[in-house]
């Protein structure tokens, strides 16, 4: 570092200083007090305001006191969408059209898995209960509205279902669902 470089850095501080000094002085400074009626109707304007958002501020806190202890909750969506479904499912099941009675018409989600049953050819059936309370039995290469079965696995007692996706998030064009025949929580439960 040579003189010329020190000589600007103290320059740069000592305006440094002066600025702050400058800034601290008209800050302390006593503001003046409001001279025509106006600036009166302002401040009490903004006193007023004041009070309503500390009021506001009161309800909410009130309110998350409540929920904390337990004393009440309730969530209502209002016909707003659930955030955790994919936008893309909603279209791809308005595009194929009205739905065909049946079990060819239910979604894989309104579907439950009830029992799996062998029949006499050696082949693997499944059981499912629908969305309007009937039973109902499948193959593999059977289809749903939104999906086809796949695979019945009668050792493990699950099924999978593939389902065709057009979100354009995913690397491959289908999402396969497996569901169980006793679920996952009891599966544990009972070990």
């Amino acid at each position: 570092m040579n003189r010329r470089d020190l000589g600007r850095i103290l320059a740069a501080a000592g305006l440094t200083l002066a600025v702050t000094a400058t800034f601290t002085a008209l800050a302390q400074e006593a503001p003046a007090p409001p001279q025509n009626p106006t600036d009166t109707a302002a401040a009490g304007e903004a006193k007023r305001a004041e009070a309503e958002g500390n009021q506001t501020v009161e309800t909410i806190l009130r309110q998350q006191e409540q929920i904390l202890s337990g004393q009440r909750f309730s969530y209502d969506p209002a016909g707003r969408r659930d955030p955790f479904r994919s936008l893309y499912e909603d279209l791809a099941i308005k595009r194929k059209g009205p739905r065909p009675r049946g079990v060819a018409g239910m979604l894989v989600s309104e579907i439950v898995l009830v029992g799996l049953v062998r029949d006499p050819s050696g082949g693997d059936m499944t059981l499912f209960m629908g969305s309007d309370n009937k039973g109902y039995f499948l193959r593999v290469g059977d289809e749903v509205y939104d999906g086809t079965l796949i695979a019945v696995d009668p050792k493990a007692g699950t099924v999978t279902f593939r389902q065709q996706v057009d979100d354009p998030r995913l690397i491959k064009p289908y999402r396969d669902v497996v569901k169980r025949l006793v679920p996952l929580e009891e599966e544990k439960a009972n070990e």
